[in-house]
């Protein structure tokens, strides 16, 4: 089947949502979403904290949010991006109030706004401890009541479309690759269909996945990016993944492991060796609320030197109405564990969580592809450089899918739609019957990864993980040229894909820089 659109967006997440919104209430172009799984499966859902805006002016401004965001990223960020990002967002949230987004409020009527590590002043809007599925339910109720905008669920993206694919020798010196849609999966029918636009968003999300224990979801393997990468698109800051310093300890609940917010330490959480001794002093004097990347490697090396597979988290000095009623499924979900947090500590030890890095765009979204934009957590704004800053992500996505949508309506009527493409072609490929080859190999990516390629690296591991990314790419592409395309394989391709990148631009930055920390290069380049 082939459908045609103005307007594809491949990702159903905050980004994705928003942007379809934009773009229908100004546009009356035809507009599809392709959903990987169900609409309100999306790591949005998941995100516990809140979204960073200056909102007090009382006591903070922008200027203190760039520098907050810049020393978080240890001064690799971009910052016009940050600048674009910071200024812009009151903007959004007041768009997000609008579409049915509700906020917690104090008794004045003000936004209750709390402060998470690295931050200088309270700014983080939330909706008690679950922001994210707040979000989500908002957008997901707008979206449905705008009826131009075509939904299509449990569908899976393939491959987009370029000139490759009229015959076309593309490289990565090509100056001038354009997107012409994408080669879409349907569960119906188990048939690649061609989706043609104008224009194609890439929103889907990160890539938490590829490793063995991460706060994402299972279908976060990182699909837009290795996409756009075997497209030959510019990837860029893939060395730079976040691991959360605080997921819930359950050796029975892995992927993805339940978030402990990092506005639980913002509350005056404490983090405790389980013999109740703190440790975050001897690493960083703001202590507990110290930046992602120094907590996470703090926790790390407790864990080492002390052989514990967690630390602990400590709220008991603190009042505990109040901790229920700030962190009510916090509370629920750990006391369906048998741990009442009010009285005694939480275990809690890092998890893969936010990729920094992604598919390289400007200020309007744009990737080095044209008619291709990407947004959220798939894309590399330069918001983020080393070391994203705590609840710094919904916000970036829903300015960037503000500032994709605007430059989107000022060029769509330059693009026509190609008929040129031909349809996908699987013909000699057979059912794939050795799906034991697929499950195994996923494993051993995620192990490979954690072991390898984690918090703490060294040129040894990093090369280990090369050598074995590199004979799982081989067999699964082998794989992949005798069998019907499936999600299962296709996740699996972008799994490796990534963890290449991952592995490989790690391998390429000879230094400690943020969340990239190596035993090989103690120092930073710019202290040596």
């Amino acid at each position: 089947m082939i459908y045609r659109y103005d307007f594809l967006v491949i990702g159903s997440g905050v980004a994705g949502m928003s942007y379809a919104l934009k773009i229908a209430r100004a546009h009356k172009g035809k507009i599809c979403i392709i959903c990987k799984t169900t609409l309100d499966e999306a790591n949005t859902r998941f995100a516990q904290g809140g979204v960073a805006s200056v909102t007090n002016l009382s006591v903070d401004n922008f200027e203190k949010h760039i520098d907050d965001t810049m020393i978080a990223g240890d001064f690799i960020s971009d910052r016009k991006a940050v600048e674009q990002v910071v200024y812009n967002a009151p903007a959004q949230i007041e768009e997000f109030c609008k579409w049915g987004v509700h906020f917690d409020k104090n008794k004045d009527g003000k936004f209750d706004l709390h402060r998470e590590g690295g931050h200088s002043e309270f700014r983080i809007l939330h909706h008690a401890d679950d922001t994210g599925a707040e979000i989500q339910r908002g957008m997901m109720e707008a979206l449905r009541n705008t009826h131009t905008i075509e939904i299509k669920e449990n569908h899976f993206a393939v491959e987009i479309i370029t000139q490759h694919h009229l015959g076309v020798e593309v490289t990565r010196r090509t100056p001038d690759i354009e997107c012409y849609g994408a080669y879409v999966l349907n569960p119906d029918t188990g048939k690649v269909d061609t989706y043609l636009s104008k224009v194609t968003l890439m929103c889907t999300g990160g890539c938490g996945a590829v490793y063995h224990t991460t706060t994402n979801p299972v279908i976060s393997t990182g699909d837009g990016v290795a996409m756009v990468y075997r497209a030959k698109g510019t990837v860029q800051d893939m060395e730079f993944v976040q691991f959360h310093p605080t997921a819930l300890y359950n050796p029975d609940e892995m992927r993805p492991a339940y978030l402990i917010t990092e506005a639980m330490r913002g509350y005056g959480g404490i983090l405790r060796l389980p013999n109740g001794d703190s440790f975050m002093e001897k690493y960083d004097e703001r202590k507990s609320l110290a930046p992602r990347d120094i907590v996470a490697r703090a926790i790390d090396k407790e864990m080492k030197t002390h052989g514990l597979d967690h630390v602990c988290l400590d709220v008991t000095h603190k009042n505990a109405e109040e901790t229920k009623k700030h962190f009510p499924n916090i509370y629920q979900k750990c006391l369906s564990l048998g741990i009442d947090i009010t009285k005694e500590y939480i275990p809690v030890r890092p998890a893969a969580h936010y990729m920094c890095g992604g598919i390289k765009v400007d200020l309007n979204a744009e990737s080095s592809i044209s008619r291709l934009y990407a947004i959220g957590e798939c894309s590399c704004t330069g918001l983020h450089g080393g070391n994203r800053l705590a609840s710094n992500s919904l916000i970036e996505a829903i300015v960037y899918a503000d500032a994709a949508a605007k430059h989107c309506l000022q060029h769509i009527d330059e693009y026509t739609i190609n008929d040129n493409i031909p349809e996908w072609n699987d013909e000699g490929t057979m059912t794939n019957e050795e799906k034991v080859l697929i499950t195994q190999s996923v494993k051993e990516v995620g192990q490979c990864m954690s072991n390898y390629v984690g918090i703490v690296r060294s040129d040894l591991r990093l090369k280990r993980a090369w050598d074995r990314l590199d004979l799982l790419y081989e067999e699964t592409e082998v794989l992949f040229k005798r069998v019907k395309a499936s999600k299962e394989i296709c996740e699996l391709r972008n799994m490796i894909n990534v963890g290449y990148l991952i592995t490989r631009q790690a391998i390429e930055r000879k230094e400690c820089r943020g969340l990239h920390y190596t035993i090989d290069y103690p120092l930073h380049a710019y202290d040596k």
